[in-house]
């Protein structure tokens, strides 16, 4: 069995890291059906780092006022 690890950042203003993990494993499954495709969102510290540590947590947001 393949194993393919996709480890993205966002790209600002256009698509999340998210996202793109989820574009890509569609691709990969796509032409490799039986390989075992491990995303894991990416994140430098500013937009969308909380998003992709929620995403690798299995989190959801809570907002608060």
């Amino acid at each position: 069995m393949k194993k393919c690890v996709i480890i993205p950042d966002s790209f600002k203003g256009t698509i999340s890291s998210t996202e793109i993990c989820d574009l890509i494993k569609a691709k990969v499954l796509e032409y490799y059906p039986d390989c075992n495709v491990v995303t894991i969102p990416l994140a430098d510290g500013g937009e969308g780092t909380v998003d992709s540590f929620l995403a690798f947590v299995e989190g959801k947001r809570i907002s608060v006022s």
